[in-house]
């Protein structure tokens, strides 16, 4: 994967993960996410390593990955009811997520019949809902017309002036100002066999 990696995501902050494929920037998400144990060093929040409080951990972060995991039967709506009866947030919330990337006219209608950029927006809207601190996102604008590109970078930008912080691992440039990290760099050297 990748080794000598060392940063800081300060709140408000963003770091974008750049790499080919297979350099490790899903890997490292699921790292930070407390997926994956590290095999050396240390993964710290505040100063405090995160396997101390795997729980407080998991609280403070939203972890948006490649597959959407919605249910196929659950409406939008429930969908994002359900979202944020797990964390607790304010069910308010809700109405501004719908808004937010524009899906208030499928609020009721099952999950398995969105398109695919509708439901990759229903996912994104999950972070709306709940009150985590940390979003990670895995290749976020797959699926995404520019305009809900433009919704996502919004909602980023509002979180992140809120004291959110981001990591995102993409494919595609993104108008976000943001530290980037190629992990690339990162990767060990291979000897050809």
């Amino acid at each position: 994967m990748f080794e000598s990696l060392d940063f800081a995501l300060a709140p408000g902050g963003a770091l974008l993960l750049t790499g080919p494929n297979g350099s490790g920037k899903s890997s490292l998400l699921r790292l930070m996410a407390g997926l994956t144990p590290p095999l050396a060093g240390a993964l710290t929040w505040d100063s405090v390593a995160v396997t101390e409080d795997p729980v407080a951990h998991r609280a403070r972060l939203n972890f948006i990955a490649h597959q959407d995991a919605l249910k196929p039967v659950l409406t939008v709506r429930e969908t994002l009811v359900f979202c944020a009866a797990l964390r607790e947030a304010r069910e308010d919330r809700l109405t501004i997520a719908l808004e937010r990337f524009h899906l208030t006219e499928f609020a009721d209608l099952p999950c398995r019949v969105l398109s695919a950029g509708q439901r990759r927006r229903l996912a994104l809207a999950r972070l709306l809902v709940s009150s985590s601190e940390l979003w990670l996102l895995d290749e976020p604008t797959t699926g995404l017309d520019d305009a809900s590109t433009s919704d996502l970078l919004a909602a980023i930008s509002g979180h992140r002036a809120d004291g959110g912080r981001v990591a995102i691992a993409t494919h595609l440039p993104l108008p976000i100002t943001a530290a980037q990290l190629s992990l690339e760099r990162f990767a060990p050297h291979r000897s050809a066999a």
